[in-house]
């Protein structure tokens, strides 16, 4: 493992090792060893990256994928910010149109940790977050794919990279020339180069809505609003499986938004009141 020079706003060391079981494991185990707030572990590949949930491991080739996560000291339970998951996402989303110009506009978040890229035929996933905590530290695992030429069948019509969307959208579809990020990062690597996007618009989305923030501001919109404009599926009907995956229980109505932690909202099209679901996804392909 070694130290790399990635301008980090959170003022953390950032490390690089090729090959690791998970970004998750090392990180906790720096976190054991006394690494401070805010350091991060970038790994060239994962042997055993982790999904949200148990079956769904992140698959990712090496050394074409940005797979890292970040440690964040929070002290306490109550100073953990609230849809960690959610906020990382729109940080994400932002990062990549900031990364990828002809991107913008078709970024979205998928309820409640993944990002897509809206192309022809429906969104396809770029990224996905999973945060853990042990109480007092969080861990915020991100994957984007971005090199990725292919992806294992099944995948193709669900999944993307940056490399594909852009080649996809080709020139004039797109706001840009379709010609592909132009920013390089440390050593020349452009997954860098996102890594510095994400960890600085992370950091602006906590400072803007630090926990117990008031849900009234003047100065511009709150993180629900930023993150509802970019919402997939919001204002449309939905088919939500309710509670653990694979649970069996579908919830189909209108997709009205997000709550005040997070939670998602869904009008019921039997005309009932609006319900909230703190866990569950969204049926895309059933």
């Amino acid at each position: 493992m070694r130290a790399i020079p990635v301008a980090n706003s959170f003022e953390g060391p950032v490390y690089f090792e090729e090959t690791v079981s998970s970004t998750m494991d090392v990180s906790r185990r720096l976190a054991a060893a006394g690494a401070p707030h805010g350091t991060v572990i970038v790994a060239g590949f994962q042997e055993a990256g982790r999904g949200r949930t148990a079956g769904r491991p992140w698959l990712g080739d090496a050394g074409l994928g940005l797979f890292f996560t970040l440690l964040l000291r929070c002290g306490s339970f109550a100073s953990i910010p609230a849809a960690l998951a959610l906020k990382a996402g729109l940080a994400v989303s932002l990062a990549v149109e900031d990364f990828a110009p002809p991107l913008a506009g078709l970024v979205r978040i998928k309820w409640p940790n993944d990002v897509l890229v809206l192309l022809p035929g429906g969104g396809r996933k770029i990224a996905g977050i999973l945060c853990e905590s042990d109480g007092s530290d969080v861990f915020v695992g991100i994957g984007v794919n971005t090199g990725q030429a292919a992806f294992p069948p099944g995948l193709e019509r669900k999944a993307t990279s940056l490399n594909l969307a852009l080649a996809e959208l080709g020139p004039g579809e797109a706001d840009g020339d379709g010609a592909g990020p132009a920013v390089s990062g440390p050593g020349g690597d452009p997954r860098f180069a996102l890594l510095e996007l994400i960890l600085n618009r992370l950091r602006r989305e906590l400072d803007e809505d630090p926990p117990g923030a008031s849900e009234s501001r003047a100065a511009g919109p709150l993180w629900r609003e930023r993150l509802e404009e970019r919402l997939y599926m919001k204002g449309r009907r939905v088919r939500f499986i309710a509670g653990e995956a694979d649970s069996g229980r579908p919830v189909e109505g209108l997709l009205r938004g997000v709550g005040p932690g997070g939670e998602l909202v869904i009008l019921p099209g039997d005309g009932g009141r609006e319900r909230s679901f703190v866990t569950g996804e969204l049926d895309l392909y059933g």
